[in-house]
């Protein structure tokens, strides 16, 4: 198969895979760690309202959702590309730190929160993700004496 077809499948594989992750997580968050009494996120704005009443440990969730979104995303992303692994894996990374941004910027979540999310949930796990589809690493060739 063509490398830029390949490239192209991978990035869209990698978006919709690793945001398919993401919203189950999110989705599933509140049955492990149920929601603060009074709270809504049923709608963008109620959950705003309801930021003040979440507790640090109502924040595991969403880290969660956006690291291992994006980790599986580079990982499956790396693992189909034709070539620029590790470019197009940090390429999904990227992708998922603006939708983090535009979260961060409609939510006004804790700035705790929203700079530990955007430092560490997307661009260190897209390249973590590429790191684990390259398999072994090849070894050095012989130094010819």
């Amino acid at each position: 198969m063509n490398s830029i077809l390949r490239n192209v499948i991978a990035v869209v594989v990698g978006v919709v895979i690793g945001s398919i992750v993401n919203m189950a997580i999110v989705t599933a968050g509140p049955l492990v760690i149920p929601l603060p009494e009074g709270a809504d996120v049923s709608t963008m704005e109620k959950m705003k309202e309801s930021m003040p009443l979440f507790q640090p440990v109502n924040f595991i969730p969403p880290f969660l959702a956006h690291a291992l979104g994006t980790l599986v995303g580079a990982f499956l992303c790396a693992k189909i590309a034709g070539c620029h692994k590790m470019h197009l894996a940090l390429g999904i990374g990227v992708f998922f730190v603006l939708g983090g941004i535009m979260a961060a910027y409609m939510l006004k979540g804790p700035m705790w929160f929203n700079v530990t999310d955007i430092a560490l949930a997307y661009i260190p796990m897209a390249y973590l993700g590429a790191k684990l589809a390259g398999g072994k690493k090849t070894a050095a060739a012989p130094v010819a004496e």
